[in-house]
């Protein structure tokens, strides 16, 4: 039975990137993230000064150093593995349902954007999409962000597509199962630490005090990984990263953690960040450069990074067994029809 033209499709989506690694790149790009309200909640009046005053004054230079370290031909890592992310999902979801699904990669701050992602969609025929934030574990910060994001992207259009929003992950047994596996491949190579260390990127303590699921979501993720690698309790640690400004935010703290285990003279100690559903700044050069550089510095051994699941086949399959899902009574596909 021929298969009609699909009119679903899917929006792959991250935080973003700037266009380069330049101080006048980055200024604009720190402009549109911290000026969120979901990312910064603070009152405008308070905020704006100190935004505009001194952090887009002082920070574009030094981030755009940082960004350079990890720099390269394709652009910033974040853009260049979203992009194969997509590809690759959806050559994976034309074998599922015998049509292309197209699948747009947009991001919420920075360029491809949310708007010009749903314009993509639109010119393809789409008036089905279904949104996927690559943020395994909800928070309003990111994930909400996002959908307030889409929602302001289609806030003038005159017919609005239908919209399905995937919000977390955080416990899918596809998505443990790539993590797991991602960790095991990694000591097969490189031996089994002292400890290992899941370390996510951090929120305002304040933000979690009001009812930000985050980091119960981020506790269950570890704690189901751990489990299905049969860690002992002494071998793991759950820490939280990339913490900005001076109120307190999510503890442990990644950086202090690997401090003190240096100043323990820790033989080996290995990091993998289960929220980055790709590598990007927060990972190559805060985790594998800085953090790195302040664990040996402390008087530690060996420091091993375990790579974010990225565009490996385990996660493209766990990516798109969610999608399959989510898509139920949009599409059918194959496998709905072998069971018919």
């Amino acid at each position: 039975m021929p298969i009609e033209p699909p009119t679903v499709g899917v929006l792959l989506t991250n935080l973003g990137s700037p266009d380069a690694p330049t101080a006048t790149a980055l200024r604009r790009y720190l402009a549109e993230f911290l000026s969120d309200q979901r990312v910064v909640e603070l009152p405008r009046w308070l905020w704006w000064p100190i935004l505009h005053g001194v952090i887009l004054q002082l920070r574009p230079q030094r981030s755009a150093a940082l960004y350079r370290a990890v720099w390269s031909e394709e652009g910033a890592p974040l853009l260049a593995i979203t992009r194969r992310q997509a590809e690759k999902l959806q050559a994976a979801l034309r074998g599922r349902y015998g049509v292309d699904v197209p699948v747009v990669m947009a991001m919420r701050y920075g360029n491809p954007s949310l708007a010009a992602g749903l314009k993509a969609l639109k010119a393809r025929g789409v008036d089905k999409v279904l949104v996927l934030p690559l943020y395994p574990q909800y928070s309003a910060s990111a994930t909400a962000s996002t959908f307030d994001g889409v929602a302001a992207a289609l806030r003038h259009e005159r017919s609005l597509p239908a919209l399905r929003f995937i919000e977390r992950y955080y416990d899918e047994a596809d998505y443990i199962h790539a993590l797991a596996e991602s960790i095991r491949r990694h000591q097969k190579q490189h031996g089994v630490p002292d400890k290992l260390l899941f370390s996510f990127h951090g929120i305002p303590q304040r933000y979690a005090d009001a009812g930000d699921p985050y980091p119960a979501q981020c506790t269950a993720t570890v704690e189901k990984v751990v489990k299905r690698l049969g860690l002992k309790e002494d071998q793991w640690m759950l820490t939280y990263q990339s913490r900005f400004g001076r109120e307190p935010w999510l503890q442990p703290y990644t950086d202090k953690t690997l401090e003190r285990f240096g100043r323990e003279r820790m033989a080996h100690v290995q990091v993998v960040c289960p929220g980055f559903a790709a590598d990007c700044l927060e990972t190559l050069e805060e985790i594998d450069q800085q953090n790195r550089e302040i664990f040996i510095s402390a008087g530690g051994g060996a420091f091993g990074y375990i790579p974010a699941l990225n565009d490996g086949d385990s996660h493209i399959e766990a990516l798109a067994n969610l999608v399959e899902r989510n898509l139920a009574g949009w599409i059918a596909s194959d496998r709905d029809e072998d069971e018919v």
